[in-house]
């Protein structure tokens, strides 16, 4: 947005003149903004902005100095000091330019086969969308016509010329968000499209002999299993199941951690999805009788998205399940993942010791890696030589080596990890503690001057003592090498749109070991319940979060660990000296409004 000098302005315009003519005709919705009056041509853009915005002399003159001082288009600086809004700029700068502007895009008329020339990732970068191919080539609503190096790039991605149409950034992204959601809903009508062809017209089609290469019988399949990739990255589902039963196919995603039913296919489609599937993860579709396991790494909008596929065969037919790891998925950091003050003060301290044993502990599913990789990335420095061990890789850490086991070559957790003490470590996570021998190796390490994270899977965090015991590792071995355990589980967090308010009985707070005058020592009146409402599909929770057990290994700790007492022992003696459970933990998130009574017993069950 070009600069401006501080000289003197022109008398304003007349009234009918501040605004850019109204949008065309009703027939085109897409709403633009035609070009400004000729008298706006070229004039410097703060002037133009006190002409149509309102702007003052005395704070076009205070966005100079700032603009002279710090740099910038003075556009940006007006923003920032809040002395324009970003849509007052955008008008003025298609008003300098001679360019219409874009006040609102419906995505349902944009051109499918010029976005399809743009990736995704490439548009939101740029801040751009081509709208439609006109007489002088191609539509683009476009945040900055002024970033020429963009402008070229759009021109060499769809073969032709280009016609900016300035738009708001937030405009831009909601429109390509509304462009590929179209295909949220094209498996459904791919279904229907399929249902349609009945049987009789199959049959038909089959009498002639048909060349294979003219064949395209496949494509629905083919979109069908895309637009089910797409629409399970989008709602955020970790898992897809295909499950084949006697009379039909049914497609099931889990999201938070609870399944839903979202399709289902005609079953006469159900080998061509299994094949599919299988030969996007480089499977043997020729072997229905045994279990296979691959992997399918593709892009689905802009993400990279890593798909474990595994199959078994059942009595209907091959049953699949995919997992969704998402590459680009930000790391949460402890105080995003619903860590209490508390708990995360004693786990930080645990994480800058210079050696010992961390312990993460929970059923699978429960968020131990996650937990496992904020942790690290909490303490990753250039000064920290940080290697892990894992099943699968499942999110790529800057300035840390992961290694992904492979039994196949006899690559275990156990001889990775034996491996990294020849590395100089500072830092080691292994994935998982399965057996006697790595955790006797992780013990090794953390005795000879090493940090080391794992996890391992039990009910709690006084559990995991006795499990590795149960391994057949020395008691005394346990209780030199551990610093601390955490145990957790995740719950579904309460929707904030819909959540209901009530009072709770004494009975409900007794349950989760709340007592009767719980919210008046909390400081409030009221818990919520889940409803359910269009933004969370009538679930009535939206997101997880998680609950935490942290047990410190003390001295005491260790005396009862040497004398190989039960875990209920341990347990005892941590609550007495302050522990809080997984119980205490989830009701505290109850308290806050974050989740309900009724999740966080489905996940402690253990605990009552």
């Amino acid at each position: 947005m070009s600069s401006d000098a501080a000289s003197p302005l022109p008398p304003p315009l007349p009234p009918r003149a501040e605004v850019a003519p109204s949008a065309p005709a009703e027939a085109e919705r897409t709403q633009v903004v035609a070009a400004a009056p000729l008298r706006l041509w070229g004039r410097p853009l703060g002037e133009i902005l006190c002409l149509t915005a309102g702007l003052g002399q005395e704070k076009l003159d205070e966005a100079l100095r700032v603009q002279a001082d710090k740099g910038g288009r003075i556009g940006e600086v007006l923003v920032q000091l809040k002395y324009a809004s970003e849509e007052d700029v955008a008008k003025a700068l298609a008003a300098q330019l001679d360019l219409p502007y874009v006040a609102r895009i419906f995505s349902d008329e944009v051109d499918g086969d010029l976005v399809k020339r743009v990736p995704i990732n490439f548009a939101k970068q740029a801040r751009l969308l081509p709208l439609r191919l006109g007489e002088d080539g191609v539509q683009l609503a476009v945040a900055d016509p002024l970033d020429t190096p963009v402008l070229d790039h759009a021109r060499m991605l769809l073969g032709q010329a280009v016609v900016p149409n300035v738009a708001l950034a937030s405009t831009i992204v909601d429109a390509i968000n509304g462009v590929y959601d179209r295909a949220v809903n094209e498996a459904e009508q791919l279904v229907e499209d399929m249902e349609a062809q009945d049987l009789d017209s199959l049959a038909h089609e089959l009498e002639e002999p048909r060349d294979l290469l003219d064949n395209d019988d496949e494509a629905p399949v083919i979109r069908l299993v895309n637009s089910l990739l797409f629409r399970a990255a989008k709602e955020r589902a970790s898992d897809i199941h295909v499950e084949p039963m006697e009379r039909e196919l049914v497609v099931r995603f889990r999201i938070d951690g609870v399944l839903q039913e979202i399709i289902k296919p005609p079953k006469r489609y159900q080998n061509s999805i299994v094949s599919r599937v299988k030969i996007m993860a480089q499977l043997n579709i020729a072997e229905k009788r045994l279990p296979q396991d691959g992997r399918i790494r593709i892009k689905l909008a802009g993400r990279d998205i890593d798909i474990r596929v595994s199959t078994i065969p059942t009595t209907h037919g091959e049953r699949i399940v995919m997992r969704l790891l998402d590459k680009n998925a930000t790391l949460l950091d402890l105080v995003e993942i619903g860590m209490a003050a508390e708990t995360l003060s004693g786990l930080d301290a645990l994480i800058r010791r210079p050696h010992g044993i961390i312990l993460v502990t929970g059923p699978t599913g429960s968020g131990k890696t996650t937990t496992l990789y904020g942790a690290l990335s909490r303490i990753n420095t250039p000064d920290l030589n940080i290697l892990t061990v894992e099943d699968p890789v499942e999110y790529q850490l800057k300035g840390i080596g992961q290694m992904p086991i492979n039994p196949k070559i006899s690559l275990t957790f156990a001889s990775g990890l034996r491996a990294f003490l020849r590395q100089d470590p500072d830092v080691i996570m292994v994935g998982e503690i399965r057996d006697k021998e790595t955790a006797e190796i992780a013990i090794q390490a953390s005795l000879t001057g090493h940090l080391v994270f794992s996890t391992v899977h039990t009910n709690d965090a006084a559990g995991a003592v006795t499990r590795l015991v149960d391994m057949g590792v020395e008691p005394f071995l346990v209780a030199s090498s551990l610093t601390g355990i955490l145990a957790q589980r995740l719950v579904r967090r309460l929707c904030q749109d819909c959540r209901q308010p009530y009072v709770p009985t004494a009975e409900e707070l007794k349950e989760i070991t709340l007592p009767p005058d719980a919210l008046k020592r909390a400081g409030v009146t009221h818990i919520y319940r889940a409803n359910g409402c269009n933004a969370c599909n009538k679930l009535g929770y939206r997101g997880r979060t998680g609950i935490y057990e942290l047990l410190l290994v003390d001295d005491e700790v260790r005396q009862l660990v040497l004398k190989n007492v039960d875990s209920g022992t341990i347990k005892k003696s941590a609550l007495q000296r302050g522990m809080k459970t997984l119980l205490d933990d989830g009701g505290r998130k109850v308290m806050l409004g974050e989740t309900t009574i009724a999740e966080v017993l489905t996940v402690t069950q253990e605990d009552l």
